[in-house]
């Protein structure tokens, strides 16, 4: 089914939506890679992981039912404000412009809540969300330590 990006609302996480915060992003991590540890930590407490530190999650919403999702976690890494991470789009609905407008979002609410700076980590396998990175402003930077084994590429937005 085509959507329009009008017809896409971006809320914010509530409780009931904790199972597709986790299916949705399981499903593109097991399609490429591995869960590891970090992944479970968030994936299953996103409450306590990332709302309660200081973050927030979206999520994309077609008919009352989310698509995709992303997460700003507070970052742990020095002059960087905050992460960009586990976002995830449905299979059934990807090429809609859904992570588009959830990347964005994340980057105005970041910038709402006083970041100057976003980093993100990934997988130069992932070529479409390369190319989208890209997009929303993401340079390749200098590697850091990252609890993530599939981790190839860590890139940063100023906002």
């Amino acid at each position: 089914m085509l959507v329009g990006i009008k017809d896409i609302q971006i809320v914010d996480f509530k409780s009931e939506f904790s199972t597709a915060f986790k299916t949705l992003n399981q499903w593109w991590i097991e399609s490429y890679f591995i869960m590891e540890p970090s992944d479970y930590t968030i994936l299953n407490h996103p409450q306590s992981e990332v709302i309660d530190k200081g973050g927030v999650i979206l999520f994309a919403i077609i008919d009352n039912a989310p698509v995709g999702v992303c997460a700003l976690i507070k970052s742990k890494v020095k002059d960087y404000n905050f992460e960009l991470a586990k976002m995830g789009v449905h299979p059934d609905w990807h090429g809609q412009g859904i992570g588009w407008k959830l990347g964005k979002a994340c980057l105005e609410k970041a910038k709402a809540l006083g970041a100057r700076t976003v980093f993100l980590e990934s997988n130069t396998k992932l070529e479409v969300a390369m190319y989208l990175y890209k997009k929303l402003g993401f340079r390749k930077v200098d590697s850091f330590p990252t609890p993530y084994d599939r981790c190839n590429i860590q890139m940063l937005v100023e906002l």
